[in-house]
């Protein structure tokens, strides 16, 4: 089966986790990815352990997560050898993505002016933490960007420290945005014939995925602050205590608030006109929220899931990873997929497509995997594709 990016080529000169998560999901889409790694240590989560796959201490979990279906082959940039291959791969390839420190790579024959000179076709994708102007000096870690990008001043409790999310998001979201761009400037080159340099960076993904937060501070000029599981402009939309535990509870428009109210022996709470509309309900939060918990703590939270759910009621108990994955597969939704007999299972590609399923999923590959076949390749002109 032939997928959307078969045939493509990229060289991946990228490290950690945005780079490595976009190349991933080229490489899922069907493109052939060489990952260029440094002799003897390669990408640095291949350490950021435990967990450990294999043996301890040999390869990290993490890197599993951002390097599946890829080639690996070590070379050393400062090496004159190493270095001509890398500039050979560029020059074959149709997508480079990189996230060196600016200038780095121009160094080594690697900018994209000098790339685009000998490959006018080359989608050169860079991934900095605070873009190639007035940040290019700066270090751009995940939570770092958190930080200073104000993520983590609207997340936590009113009354705590401000709190990173759990996961390295703004690497996530980023290596999204360089996932559309590759993909769009790959259109553009069809359209044109041209290449181009697409620059992501971390804290313009992390801004441009604050939404209704980034939009009520540039309408009032007031920074939004942190509300716990609270949201600033819907109610009920949060925890909300029963007898055992916590229900998640996101009640959209009035007429799903009617209908909680009904379900848990309180249908008056809809015609007062302290909660009858959700700007009303906005306002009077605090009052809600005793009125809703004085009822849910009569029973036990499973109790209201399934109450809730059967009147289109949008609620669930908060669970773990394991809960989350355990209910993708009762829904359906396949959630996980095999890369091999001898790697941990991942999740799968999260789009679905009805002519072009992903298949075929491969493990991450060993640091110098595949330097005898890669090597080969690129000293051999007359060989076009890497097989």
């Amino acid at each position: 089966m032939t997928l959307p990016l078969d045939g493509v080529l990229v060289a991946d000169f990228s490290r950690v986790l945005a780079g490595p998560l976009a190349t991933a999901t080229l490489a899922d889409l069907g493109a052939t990815v060489v990952k260029v790694e440094r002799p003897g240590s390669g990408d640095d989560t291949r350490s950021w352990g435990p967990p450990w796959v294999g043996e301890e201490g040999d390869t990290a979990s993490y890197f599993h997560a951002a390097n599946r279906s890829k080639r690996s082959v070590t070379l050393d940039l400062a090496d004159p050898g190493d270095r001509d291959l890398a500039q050979r791969l560029a020059v074959r390839a149709d997508v480079l993505v990189e996230n060196f420190k600016s200038g780095v790579l121009a160094k080594h024959g690697l900018g994209y002016e000098q790339v685009a000179t000998a490959n006018p076709g080359i989608v050169y994708c860079s991934v900095t933490g605070f873009g190639s102007t007035g940040g290019a000096e700066l270090p751009g870690y995940d939570f770092l960007v958190q930080a200073v990008g104000g993520l983590m001043s609207i997340t936590g409790q009113a009354d705590a420290d401000p709190t990173k999310v759990g996961v390295a998001v703004v690497d996530v979201l980023t290596s999204k945005d360089a996932t559309i761009g590759i993909l769009a400037a790959l259109r553009a080159r069809d359209l044109t014939g041209h290449g181009q340099h697409v620059e992501v960076n971390l804290l313009s993904s992390l801004l441009g995925s604050l939404a209704n937060q980034a939009s009520s501070y540039l309408l009032t000029g007031t920074a939004p602050g942190r509300m716990g599981n609270a949201h600033p402009s819907i109610a009920p939309y949060e925890l909300l205590r029963c007898r055992d535990a916590e229900l998640a509870v996101a009640c959209g428009n009035d007429g799903q608030f009617q209908r909680l109210a009904e379900a848990i022996g309180a249908p008056d709470l809809s015609c007062d006109a302290r909660f009858a509309t959700n700007a009303a309900r906005v306002e009077n939060r605090p009052r809600l929220r005793v009125e809703l918990e004085a009822r849910l703590t009569t029973a036990p939270v499973d109790h209201w899931v399934q109450a809730l759910t059967l009147v289109g009621v949008p609620a669930g108990k908060v669970g773990d990873l394991g809960d989350a994955i355990a209910l993708a597969e009762r829904l359906g939704l396949a959630p996980t997929v095999e890369v091999g007999a001898n790697a941990p299972a991942q999740v799968r590609h999260p789009i679905t497509y009805s002519r072009t399923p992903v298949t075929g999923y491969l493990p991450p590959p060993r640091l110098g995997q595949h330097d005898d076949e890669v090597r080969r390749w690129l000293t051999d002109p007359t060989k076009e594709n890497l097989s």
